[in-house]
C-alpha cells in the first residue's frame, strides 16, 4: 500500500506517521513540503506519487486567530480539502480527512450523531464544514473523520500541555465548566486510523462516507483539568494549591465556542466493528508513555 502523508510534523502526523508505516510505503511530507496553500505544490506531489491512499491531518486550528485570517483559514481547509479529493478521485485513491466538533453549535444536550445539522459558531467551524462539503463533491472514496479536543503530550499546544504548564508557574487555575467536549489522544486517532485501513482498500472503498472519531465519554474543561493535575507524573513539581470553576463568559475571545459538543461514535464502531476507548483510560497510558 503506496500513502501519501500531510503534516507528518504536527501533534496527529507525527502520530500517524508512526502507527501507519508497518501498513506500507508512507510517503511524508510537512507543511513546508506539502504546503495548503499552495494548490501546484501538492497536486504535483500526488500526480507524482500516485498513492493508493493520502491521509490528510492538516489544518488551520487557530480557532481566534481564523476570525481575522480568514483567507488563510478557508484556503487551507475548505480550498485545499477539495482539490485533495479531486485529485484523489482522478487516480483512485481513498482519502482520509479530519474534521472537527467544531462544525457544530452546542445546543443539544445529547452527544451529536454524524446527520445532527451542522451549525458552526465561529470561523474555523464554518471553513472546517465547507471543507467536508468540497470534499464529498469532488470525492470518489473517502472517510471524514470528525474528532474533538485533540491532544498530544510530545508537543507543547493544546490544552493538556497548556494545563501542565500553568500548573507550574500559578497557584491559583481557573478553568471553564460550560464546555464540554470528548477528550481525544492523537495517538488513538492515528492507531485507529492505521487499523481501519489494515483491513484493505476494496473493504473502506465499501464504507465511504463520514464518521465520528473520539475519545468515548466526555468532560468539561474543569473536570479534564482536573484529572490532568491528578494524573501528572511530576506532580510534584507542580505550584497550583486551587482549581476554581469559572464560565466561559469570564475570559472574552474573538470566536465563540460551542458549549457541548461530545461526539457519538457508535456509527463508526459498528461499522468497522471496533470499540474506542475511553478518554481518562488513554490520558493516564498518554502520561505513562
Amino acid at each position: 500500500m503506496k500513502i501519501l502523508l500531510l503534516a507528518k510534523n504536527g501533534q496527529l502526523g507525527w502520530e500517524l506517521n508512526r502507527s501507519l508505516l508497518p501498513l506500507g510505503n508512507i510517503f511524508a511530507y510537512d507543511k513546508l513540503q506539502a504546503n495548503l496553500e499552495e494548490p501546484d505544490m501538492f497536486v504535483r506531489l500526488v500526480r507524482e506519487i500516485k498513492p493508493d491512499v493520502i491521509v490528510n491531518p492538516a489544518a488551520y486550528t487557530n480557532v481566534d486567530l481564523a476570525e481575522t485570517e480568514k483567507v488563510r483559514a478557508y484556503q487551507i481547509n475548505t480550498t485545499a480539502p477539495g482539490i485533495l479529493a479531486e485529485e484523489a478521485r482522478r487516480i483512485g485513491a481513498i482519502l482520509i480527512h479530519y474534521s472537527t466538533d467544531y462544525v457544530f453549535d452546542g445546543v443539544k444536550t445529547s452527544p451529536y450523531v454524524e446527520n445532527d445539522v451542522p451549525n458552526p459558531l465561529n470561523e474555523y467551524g464554518r471553513s472546517k464544514l465547507l471543507g467536508e462539503q468540497a470534499l464529498q463533491s469532488e470525492a470518489g472514496a473517502y472517510l471524514i473523520l470528525r474528532t474533538s479536543w485533540v491532544y498530544s503530550l510530545r508537543q507543547t499546544g493544546g490544552f493538556v500541555n497548556k494545563v501542565l504548564q500553568w500548573s507550574r508557574k500559578q497557584k491559583e487555575l481557573r478553568i471553564v465548566t460550560d464546555q464540554i467536549g470528548s477528550p481525544t489522544w492523537a495517538r488513538v486517532l492515528a492507531e485507529t486510523t492505521a487499523l481501519v485501513l489494515s483491513k484493505g482498500i476494496n473493504y473502506l472503498d465499501e464504507r465511504t462516507g463520514l464518521y465520528h472519531l473520539a475519545g468515548n465519554g466526555f468532560a468539561s474543561r474543569y473536570e479534564l483539568a482536573q484529572m490532568i493535575l491528578e494524573m501528572d507524573p511530576n506532580r510534584g513539581e507542580q505550584m497550583v494549591s486551587s482549581l476554581l470553576p469559572a464560565l466561559t463568559s469570564d475570559f472574552p475571545l474573538p470566536a465563540a465556542r460551542p458549549a457541548y459538543s461530545p461526539l457519538d461514535c457508535s456509527k463508526f464502531e459498528k461499522t468497522f466493528q471496533l470499540l474506542l476507548p475511553h478518554w481518562r483510560n488513554t490520558l493516564q497510558i498518554a502520561f505513562e508513555q
